[in-house]
């Protein structure tokens, strides 16, 4: 879908209710189910990020979706995974989409300015790192080169629109992870690269409110 089209019709979204925890639970491996049921049953103080889901368009002017390959550092568990910009609060940040913005200015260059925020979506709570992270979508109407922060991006992963939207890819993937071997993980393929764990929950959030509107 071209982006001039992509962007009429995405502002329709701020008024749709999220599909919330379901949309998750769809792109969720059976140890993300039974230890986000522990973390209900045992509530414990949390660690606070967010993240931006950013639409912008290409060259030829379709509608891609921004997401960052992540660097390698050891004690990261998330470290060389595919995610969203975005990271953890700092004390200056007013609120969490101050912190979506800040973090994804810092990671890719993008200013906060430049991006018209559409809609938060449901928060998610990722137990191996202890964080509740805040996504928000947002769209880059006029984009500039990005601008890689060289300790934390180790790529771009420029998704074109009509590749998340396709059901095709979508699969089951045997991983295994710093905290689990061999097990059954539902993901995204896209450019290549497997996406799955949190990503792929919140993504399958923003693709149920795509589907409504596009």
């Amino acid at each position: 879908m071209n982006f001039d089209d992509f962007s009429i019709r995405i502002p329709k979204i701020k008024n749709l209710p999220l599909p919330g925890e379901a949309s998750h639970l769809k792109m969720a491996p059976q140890f993300r189910l039974e230890e986000l049921k522990m973390a209900r049953e045992k509530p414990q103080i949390t660690k606070k990020a967010a993240v931006m889901a950013l639409f912008y368009p290409d060259e030829a002017n379709l509608t891609r979706l921004l997401l960052i390959l992540r660097k390698s550092h050891p004690k990261d568990v998330h470290s060389n995974q595919i995610g969203f910009p975005g990271g953890q609060v700092e004390v200056d940040d007013t609120n969490m989409m101050a912190t979506a913005l800040r973090e994804t200015y810092e990671e890719v260059g993008v200013k906060p300015k430049e991006i018209e925020v559409v809609k938060s979506l449901t928060e998610i709570y990722i137990p191996p790192s202890n964080f509740n992270v805040y996504p928000f979508m947002g769209l880059y109407t006029n984009p500039q080169p990005f601008l890689l922060q060289e300790t934390e991006v180790e790529e771009l992963v420029e998704v074109p629109l009509v590749d998340f939207m396709d059901d095709g890819n979508i699969f089951i993937e045997e991983m295994t992870t710093s905290y689990a071997s061999n097990v059954p993980v539902p993901a995204f393929k896209l450019n290549g690269y497997t996406v799955w764990g949190a990503t792929g929950m919140m993504l399958s959030e923003i693709k149920t409110l795509l589907r409504q509107v596009l």
